[in-house]
C-alpha cells in the first residue's frame, strides 16, 4: 500500500481571514492537481492558481497534489503556506521571494523611542496586515508564546514575508524569537530580511546573547546584510534578574531590556498585583541597570486589555519608577501608554523654566543658581534637558523652542 506524506499549513474556520489553508501531498507521477476553494474565485482565483504553480515550479515540484481554502489570502501569505508545506516534504535550501515587495527599508537607531510596542502573533496574518496604522513605535510579530508549537515551521515563512511585504508605516520591526536555543532556528528567517530588534525571550545570561550575536553576524556574512539588528532581553526569571549586569555589558546592540512579569512572578512563586510589590526588587534591578549602561528599561505588558483606567494607574507607577515604554497586547492601550509615558504639561513648565533660568545665570555669571526656593545644579539642567527633547519627539511641544 502506498504511503501517504500529506502535509498542511495555515488556519480556516469561520471567523479566519487574509488567510488560506493547504494540504499538500507529493507525488511522483500524474503532474500537479490543484483545488481551490475561495469566495473570491471569480476575480482572483486564476491569479493565485499561477501563483501557486509558480512556487511548485520554482521548487521543481513537478508532481503533486495541492488542495487550497482560501479566506482571502493576500500573495505574501500564500507564499509562505506554500513554501512551508512544500519544505515539509522535500529538503530545499532556495526562498521563494521574487513576489515579495521589498518595501521596509527603515533603519533604526539606538536612542530611538520605544515606548509602545504592539505584539501581534507571529501566525496570524489578518492581524499584520493593517498594524501600521495604530502608529505604535514598534510592532511585534511574535514567534514564541503565541503560535501553539506545531506551528511554528510554519509561522518562521510568514513572519520573514510579512518583513519583506508589509509596510508598517514607519513602526520598528521586531520579532521575538522563541527560548533559547530553539530561537536560533528562527533567526535566519528574520536577519536578512529588513527586521530591526530580536527580542530575546526568557533571557538568563551572558552566553545566550553572545551566541545568538554571533548566530547573527554569521548570517549577515553570509547574506551581506549590513543593517544594524538591535537586541531586547527579556528578563522572566529570577536568574535573569540576579544576572541584570552581564546581560547589559554583554552586547552594544542591545537597546533595550523589557521585563516580563508573568513568567517571572510565576517563576517566584508569588501571584501577580496591580500594586506590584512582589516584583519591586526585580524591576528596580533593571531599572538601575539600564540607566547606567545607557539602556532603555521597557515595562511588562498590561494584561487585562478592557481596565483602561488601571492601565493608566500602571503607566503613571511605571514612569515614576524610571521606565520608558511598555508593550501592548491591544491596539487601544497604544495612545493611552504614549499619553501618560510622555512628560505632562507640568512637567514641561517646569523643565522650560529650569532651562531658561540656568541660561539667564549664566549670562549673567552668576555662581548660585535657583528657581524660587529650589537650586539648580547641572543634573537638575540635564534631566530637564532631557524632558524637553522628549516632549519635542512625541509632539507635545514645539521643535522650534530650543534649549542650550
Amino acid at each position: 500500500m502506498e504511503e501517504i506524506n500529506r502535509f498542511s499549513a495555515g488556519n480556516r474556520g469561520e471567523k479566519v481571514r487574509s488567510d488560506c489553508f493547504m494540504t499538500f501531498e507529493l507525488k511522483t507521477e500524474g503532474g500537479i492537481k490543484l483545488t481551490l476553494s475561495s469566495k473570491v474565485e471569480s476575480i482572483y482565483g486564476e491569479h493565485i492558481r499561477l501563483l501557486c504553480l509558480k512556487i511548485l515550479d520554482y521548487f521543481e515540484v513537478k508532481h503533486a497534489v495541492l488542495d487550497i481554502e482560501d479566506s482571502g489570502a493576500l500573495d505574501f501569505v500564500i507564499a509562505a503556506r506554500l513554501e512551508s508545506v512544500i519544505k515539509q516534504s522535500k529538503a530545499s535550501d532556495k526562498e521563494f521571494l521574487q513576489e515579495l515587495i521589498t518595501e521596509n527599508t527603515l533603519i533604526t537607531n539606538k536612542k530611538r523611542n520605544r515606548i509602545t510596542r504592539l505584539y501581534l502573533p507571529g501566525n496570524t496574518p489578518s492581524l499584520m496586515i493593517n498594524s501600521g496604522i495604530h502608529q505604535p513605535d514598534g510592532v511585534i510579530l511574535d514567534l514564541e508564546d503565541s503560535v501553539a508549537y506545531l506551528k511554528k515551521h510554519e509561522a518562521r515563512f510568514l513572519v520573514r514575508n510579512a518583513l519583506r511585504s508589509l509596510n508598517f508605516l514607519g513602526a520598528e520591526r521586531m520579532v521575538r524569537i522563541n527560548q533559547f536555543p530553539e530561537g536560533l532556528k528562527d533567526l535566519p528567517y528574520l536577519i536578512p530580511h529588513n527586521v530591526n530588534v530580536i527580542l530575546i525571550p526568557k533571557c538568563e545570561n551572558e552566553v545566550q546573547i553572545k551566541t545568538i550575536v554571533g548566530h547573527i553576524e554569521m548570517i549577515q556574512k553570509k547574506s551581506k546584510t549590513i543593517n544594524p539588528v538591535w537586541l531586547m532581553p527579556i528578563i522572566e526569571s529570577a536568574k535573569g534578574v540576579l544576572n541584570i549586569v552581564e546581560i547589559a555589558k554583554s552586547s552594544n546592540t542591545i537597546v533595550a531590556i523589557a521585563i516580563g512579569l508573568e513568567d517571572l512572578t510565576a517563576d517566584l512563586g508569588v501571584s501577580r498585583t496591580h500594586l506590584g510589590i512582589e516584583s519591586l526588587f526585580a524591576r528596580s534591578q533593571i531599572i538601575t541597570t539600564c540607566k547606567a549602561f545607557g539602556i532603555q528599561p521597557i515595562d511588562s505588558v498590561f494584561s487585562d486589555v478592557e481596565d483602561l483606567e488601571g492601565l493608566k494607574e500602571n503607566v503613571l507607577a511605571s514612569k515614576s519608577l524610571g521606565f520608558e515604554g511598555m508593550g501592548c497586547i491591544h491596539p487601544r492601550q497604544i495612545e493611552i501608554i504614549r499619553r501618560y509615558f510622555a512628560p505632562s504639561d507640568d512637567e514641561i513648565e517646569e523643565a522650560k523654566s529650569i532651562i531658561v533660568a540656568y541660561n539667564l545665570a549664566i549670562e549673567k555669571g552668576l555662581g548660585v543658581i535657583s528657581l524660587g526656593t529650589k537650586m539648580i545644579d547641572v543634573p537638575v539642567v540635564e534631566k530637564a534637558k532631557h524632558i524637553i527633547k522628549h516632549a519635542i519627539e512625541l509632539g507635545r511641544l514645539d521643535e522650534n523652542w530650543t534649549c542650550k
